[in-house]
């Protein structure tokens, strides 16, 4: 029984996907220029972004948990299934969204708790009722997807404004912009379990075509000059910056061999780029940390 609790828990806070969202808040952290690190810290601000990272993917599922219910990769999700109720899920949020911003403002700073606060009421209350009026929804996504390596960036340097503060605000660009190739490969993908939810993502009203491939490629063009930006406000190293641009040069040809195929199959493989993309990029640019 409780392990099968704690697997319905897993599956509202999307795990993998808030992990991931924490790493790049981590990482923002540890780039602060002349920041004393310690490990119980880090550690900390893990468990703070995760807890505010997973209640918020668990609001986008209380609130579409009668989509999710439509949906042959969501059906079985605790709430869509039926298996935990609105009210559980209602005091989760509030428990450990709370106990999140709270441990975040009170050891790190309350800008970073006013920052993440932020993030979580866009993604939930934003974005979420937003997927289904039109594909703007992903414009508005970006900024909550972006904003964790800022908050991370906050969390160490306690401004927002600034010369301290470009560094997260590049962070943020790379971020922000990122995630338009990804997410609309990711809408591909699913397009037709998206279709029966009634969620508008793709770019183009016609879903999977040409133009839904070419904003792809547009917004990974966006990410080549961006990518320098570290390198040029002293952040990392040139080491990082060929990498950044070598990974910037994959993401683009997967890009195009969507728009050339225009099929699941090179979606697929564009989603897949975007993960390693993700990944590569801030392990590079924390090691050549100037």
């Amino acid at each position: 029984m409780l392990i099968e609790k704690l697997k319905d828990y897993y599956q509202l806070t999307k795990f993998t996907l808030s992990f991931t969202v924490v790493f790049s808040c981590v990482i923002g952290y540890l780039l602060v220029p002349g920041l004393e690190v310690h490990l119980w810290k880090v550690l900390l601000l893990f468990v703070c972004g995760f807890c505010i990272t997973g209640t918020a993917n668990a609001v986008n599922q209380i609130i579409e948990r009668e989509s999710d219910a439509k949906m042959s990769r969501t059906k079985n999700r605790p709430l869509a299934s039926g298996r935990m109720s609105v009210a559980e899920a209602v005091v989760f949020v509030c428990i450990f969204c709370s106990a999140g911003l709270f441990l975040i403002g009170y050891y790190f700073n309350w800008l970073s708790a006013l920052v993440s606060l932020v993030s979580f009421l866009l993604y939930g209350f934003l974005y979420t009722p937003w997927k289904k009026w039109n594909s703007f929804a992903v414009f508005i996504g970006a900024f909550p997807g972006g904003f964790p390596p800022l908050i991370g960036w906050v969390a160490g340097a306690g401004v927002i404004t600034g010369h301290m503060a470009i560094g997260g605000w590049i962070l943020f660009a790379i971020q922000f912009l990122w995630q338009f190739p990804h997410f609309w490969a990711i809408g591909w993908v699913a397009y037709d379990d998206y279709q029966k939810a009634g969620f508008k993502l793709l770019p183009s009203s016609k879903g999977k075509d040409g133009f839904s491939a070419l904003q792809a490629i547009a917004y990974t063009v966006m990410l080549i000059p961006v990518g320098f930006l570290p390198y040029a406000y002293g952040m990392s190293g040139m080491t990082s910056a060929i990498i950044v641009l070598l990974m910037n040069v994959f993401l683009l040809y997967r890009a195009v061999e969507l728009y050339r195929y225009r099929d699941i199959s090179h979606a697929r493989k564009l989603m897949f780029g975007a993960y390693i993309y993700f990944v590569v990029v801030q392990l590079a640019l924390l090691a050549d940390k100037v």
